[in-house]
């Protein structure tokens, strides 16, 4: 009978095979057989909205909480200012939302005692824009991801650059029908969202279900209470986004991917899998697996669990038969409770994850099945990886037995001009351009990164430093996460943890960055005590930092953590001189001091130099020092608001590349660094907070690449035969005047040529990183570089003066997407003079057309300092380039002509396919 059972088990699992995704896996919904009750259904939802700013009354009551008044909008505040101590907002006495969105995170709250209770009455009576008869036939008809502020109008005069100058505050309601088959009932039925900024509350059918405020976690809602089955059930979304909240762009909207979920009462748990490797070697792998299951239903159950593994392809389909099988286990779960199941699996000659060059990412996928009463109830796939990880306090990274030296970036969450709006193209553009720098980490600053982006991160192979918040109990900014940390923080920790800890690319969680606990003695400490063990209880496998840019190695904040993140501080801050009466913070360099106090605790940078520039924009004089801070007339250009590209300038705290270079190859003990920034972002955009968007990206915001491009490959990439001359070669104004050339290359020696005549060769000496030649007197013509190496050539590069604009060149990224209203085309269009070389000055006026099934979703040109729309088909170019993106519409394939034209120029012309 015991054999029958399993053979039935086992062809439900087969046919109802894709049937079934948790979050945290493949990330794709598929449909089951007919011939079996589907065991989960999980639809995206993005399609099909309905958007609308603003409230349909100023009644009271629908703020999540009272807010403290906020006394000071200005955002102009240093990055590394000391955060404040929270206000206390006025107990009005108005109802407000939180009672009903508490409860919404009860399953992430540990201790029972601790969970909310939601009220046994509706808040608020009636709220027009949550009932099923209210008309929404005016609102704007839009498809998620969406961020609402992306579109502007810049806000062009006020202190609002930190947050963009684009307006995320307000209140902003969505509303979707969703039809539910009578057949559904006796499921339950979830909405889960990846992201919403933020506080968002969620209706259904009039009735208030939920909602979560952090505006970077993954969460759902479970919508069974208050479903029609058999009908239409009308969805409604609120979002309060808050000003003076950020110190970035945060964006604003449903900005992630919306998912229905439909389940049996029999079923894992929401992220309710985990899979470690404790035994990994070239030979064999062990597989460790957790599956928590739930049973929601009003009866005792006894459930089998059941694991088959395969492996993934670089697309992350499963491919071929199982080659491995987790033993069948069986629990018994009481009505209403839940269970843990383990087991595990050796695997013979594993294919190990690992960052290329030197590795591959192998994955596999766990296929899970939950099955009661000869039914499969589940299926859950999670894909994994199998990789050992060793954090040495004196070697650094250990990857499979090989030291990995960290070569990474930070990068914020929006996407430039496409805004917060997640788009997997998007991202996998930029990791694409980072790898080809030498990035190999990434560090998702501050908060937790779409699903979607880890994996991206997995397949690519990047290393991901996965971080939580940016403010604890101390705030930074009026109205930020201080607000609802007390509340929220361990539902947000324990999410972020459950959802992301299956991802290989993940090698440790960071608590924090910069917050102000770091200032309080034990009292902060206890804080990040607090954090450290609900990490731990959640995943043990993986270290835990906060990234501090203050505490010292005699304070109690950095002892609680398993490595030292610093940020700044190996290199030191503001130890110059011209800083010595100053009363910002000042920190020698602090390498040594950190490795003597903490010998067992690997260290490396979470930020590096915070290097300024604006793209192909270079000042004169330029500094003889090998990193400077910013001022007018020392890099800084305060009437235009530009940063020179010799990228030897850097925020006061921050220094220059070949600075930090420098102070890390002296301590060959620090695993590494991650750069301050590896693009630009919208919002904080020191030293000018008049401006849209920062200037510490190696790759500007439309994704272009600055000259520190070069510098960071050289380094990253030693094996890469490559020399890079900087500046540009067209001064018609300089004739006669010192005009410094610098040169980035992977060589250790070059000659520099200007019109044919030799102006030297130069050899780069102990803990020098460019080569420079700053006495060249400019005339026009070719400058040319010749890189040697161990004597023999080994690159070169050349720079010509270029004449009169003439014509555009149109080149995109990729000519063939798909017909899918997601997928994007990037095209870069260059002004280039009569012999085709970039007029480096240039900023004429491009109009850009399209002809056939796609759109233009946005243009851009990297200006920090630009206020038209992203969306704007019209665009100056700035230094020479532009760019525009494209995107097909759904369903519709076919040729699509781009059109790119500027008065007196001749216009370009350029085919894509859309498939």
């Amino acid at each position: 009978m015991r054999q029958a059972v399993q053979t039935v088990i086992r062809k439900q699992i087969l046919t109802a095979f894709f049937a079934a995704v948790c979050m945290g896996s493949m990330g794709s919904a598929a449909r089951g057989s007919e011939a079996v009750a589907v065991p989960r259904e999980r639809v995206l939802l993005d399609d099909g909205w309905r958007f609308h700013k603003g409230d349909a009354s100023e009644k009271a009551g629908l703020l999540y909480d009272v807010r403290p008044a906020v006394k000071d909008y200005r955002s102009d505040v240093a990055a590394d200012a000391k955060p404040q101590d929270a206000e206390k907002a006025d107990a009005a006495s108005i109802q407000v939302l939180k009672p009903w969105i508490l409860p919404t995170g009860n399953a992430f709250i540990k201790d029972p005692a601790r969970r909310h209770m939601r009220p046994s009455a509706e808040p608020l009576g009636e709220i027009p824009y949550s009932k099923n008869d209210y008309d929404d036939a005016g609102w704007r008809k839009i498809n998620l991801p969406h961020d609402w502020a992306i579109e502007g109008p810049f806000i062009v005069e006020g202190d609002f650059g930190g947050m963009g100058r684009l307006p995320t505050a307000g209140i902003g309601w969505y509303r979707k029908k969703v039809e539910i088959p009578a057949s559904d009932s006796g499921k339950s039925i979830f909405l889960e969202v990846d992201g919403a900024m933020s506080y968002a509350a969620v209706w259904l059918n009039g009735h208030l279900v939920g909602g979560w405020p952090y505006g970077y976690s993954s969460w759902r809602v479970d919508l069974t209470p208050y479903v029609k089955f058999g009908g239409e059930n009308q969805l409604a979304v609120r979002l309060d986004n808050p000003p003076a909240s950020s110190r970035w762009y945060p964006g604003a909207g449903i900005y992630r991917n919306v998912w229905l979920v439909k389940t049996q009462p029999v079923r894992i748990a929401q992220w309710g899998t985990f899979v470690t490797t404790p035994k990994v070697s070239r030979e064999s792998a062990t597989i460790a697996l957790q599956v928590v299951v739930e049973n929601a239903s009003k009866e005792k159950i006894e459930a089998s669990v059941e694991t088959e593994i395969f492996e993934v392809d670089a697309r992350g389909e499963k491919t071929g038969s199982a080659v491995a099988r987790i033993k069948k286990a069986t629990t018994t779960i009481d009505p209403a409770a839940s269970t843990e199941v383990k087991g595990s699996v050796v695997l013979a000659n594993p294919k190990l994850w690992g960052p290329p060059p030197t590795q591959q990412p192998h994955r596999y996928v766990a296929v899970t099945s939950v099955a009661s009463d000869g039914k499969v109830t589940d299926v859950c796939e999670t894909c994994f990886g199998i990789r050992s990880v060793r954090f040495d306090a004196n070697a650094g990274l250990i990857v499979n037995g090989e030291h990995i030296r960290v070569q990474g970036v930070n990068q914020h969450h929006d996407l430039a001009a496409l805004g917060s709006a997640f788009n997997v193209r998007a991202a996998e553009r930029q990791l694409e351009m980072l790898r080809e720098l030498g990035c190999n980490a990434i560090r998702m600053s501050h908060n937790p990164p779409a699903p979607e982006l880890l994996e991206l991160t997995d397949r690519m192979g990047f290393l991901v430093m996965d971080e939580a918040f940016d403010v604890w109990v101390r705030k930074k900014t009026p109205l930020d996460l201080h607000l609802i940390f007390p509340d929220w923080h361990e539902q947000d920790l324990r999410a972020m943890v459950r959802r992301d800890r299956n991802s290989p690319s993940v090698i440790l969680w960071s608590v924090g960055n910069e917050v102000g606990e770091q200032y309080t003695g034990e009292e902060g400490a206890k804080v990040a005590k607090e954090l450290r063990d609900i990490v731990r209880e959640e995943d043990s496998t993986r270290p835990i930092t906060a990234s501090a840019n203050f505490a010292k190695p005699n304070m109690p904040f950095p002892a609680v953590f398993d490595v030292i993140s610093l940020n700044y501080q190996g290199e030191g801050i503001r130890d110059t001189p011209m800083f010595a009466n100053t009363d910002r913070v000042r920190t020698p360099p602090l390498y040594d001091a950190f490795h003597e106090k903490f010998p067992g605790k690997m260290i490396w940078s979470s930020e590096t130099a915070s290097t300024l520039s604006t793209r192909g924009a270079y000042l004169f004089p330029v500094t003889p020092d090998n990193s400077s801070p910013i001022r007018a007339g020392m890099g800084g250009d305060e009437q235009h608001h530009v940063v020179s590209a010799y990228e030897l300038y850097a925020v006061d705290f921050g220094k220059s590349p070949d600075k930090v270079f420098a102070a890390q190859d002296q301590h060959p003990f620090v695993a590494g660094e991650f750069v301050w920034t590896g693009w630009d972002h919208l919002g904080e955009p020191t030293p000018y907070y008049s401006s849209r968007s920062s200037y510490c990206g190696i790759i500007d915001l439309a994704g272009f690449k600055k000259d520190r491009f070069y510098l960071y490959q050289a380094r990253w990439r030693p094996e890469l035969p490559m020399a890079h001359i900087l500046p540009h070669w067209t001064w018609p104004e300089r004739v006669g005047q010192v005009t410094p050339v610098h040169v980035f290359t992977s060589g250790d020696e070059a000659e520099l040529f200007l019109n044919g005549k030799s102006l030297g060769r130069k050899k780069k000496a102990q803990y020098e990183y460019r080569l420079r030649w700053d006495d060249v007197v400019y005339e026009p013509g070719t400058l040319e570089v010749v890189a040697y190496r161990d004597g023999k050539k080994w690159a070169t590069d050349t720079m010509k003066t270029a004449g009169a604009p003439a014509r555009l060149e149109a080149q995109a990224d990729r000519t063939q997407i798909a017909a899918d209203g997601r997928d994007l085309s990037f095209v870069t269009v260059r002004i280039v003079d009569v012999n085709g070389r970039v007029a480096p000055r240039a900023d004429n006026r491009i109009t850009f057309s399209v002809e056939g099934p796609a759109e233009i979703v946005a243009t851009d040109n990297g200006d920090q300092t630009s206020f038209e729309p992203f969306p704007s088909p019209q665009r100056n170019a700035f230094n020479g380039l532009c760019l525009a993106i494209l995107r097909a519409k759904p369903g519709a394939s076919g040729k699509v002509i781009l059109k790119a034209a500027s008065p007196g120029l001749d216009p370009a012309t350029l085919e894509i396919e859309t498939r």
